[in-house]
């Protein structure tokens, strides 16, 4: 396995920072080599392009997400919790890696910087993640036949609570949208 450099790294973690703060399309590459201290031409010998470096920082955040998800999932005492979970993830999530803007995939999806095929396939990662993953945990709470509705739901639930992070950041988005899935969750339940 080759060794990253402290270079990447650093792009890396200048991109993740300023994405998730002020937007990818908001931010000029020259901003992302100032705050990584490196030249152009590092990001392009590392990554290729702006673009690439924002495809591999989505991916960076889409694995630290999966790790969250799973380790709260993991946690969790039942079915119920399980499926709730997804709310707890996003708590310790944000504890670790900061309060953002809002969700960095939604944000590349709304920019426009999905044109990028990189960058679309790590938002198409990010959907199938969260759709897959509520649907296999709404299984033993909804029943199979019933799973993929309440999965829906509670995606909607979820990037809902995410989107009105932009909205309102200092609402606290993250408890209602909690409340608001369990409610989704009895309803289909009762």
């Amino acid at each position: 396995m080759a060794t990253r450099s402290p270079a990447h790294d650093r792009l890396l973690d200048a991109a993740d920072d300023l994405v998730a703060t002020r937007g990818w399309a908001a931010t000029p590459v020259d901003v992302v080599l100032a705050r990584a201290e490196v030249a152009p031409a590092t990001l392009y010998a590392h990554f290729g392009s702006k673009d690439r470096l924002l495809a591999a920082t989505l991916d960076r955040r889409l694995a630290r997400w999966d790790e969250a998800w799973a380790a709260a999932v993991a946690a969790a005492d039942d079915d119920r919790g399980r499926l709730l979970a997804v709310f707890d993830a996003l708590a310790s999530f944000g504890e670790a890696y900061g309060r953002t803007r809002w969700c960095s995939f939604l944000g590349a999806a709304a920019e426009g910087t999905t044109s990028e095929e990189a960058v679309a396939d790590a938002v198409r990662r990010d959907s199938t993640l969260l759709r897959d993953r509520l649907v296999a945990l709404a299984g033993p709470v909804a029943g199979e036949g019933r799973a993929e509705e309440l999965g829906a739901h509670l995606l909607v639930v979820v990037t809902g609570c995410l989107a009105m992070r932009l909205r309102d950041p200092d609402d606290d988005q993250l408890a209602r949208a909690r409340a608001t899935a369990a409610l989704v969750v009895d309803a289909f339940t009762a």
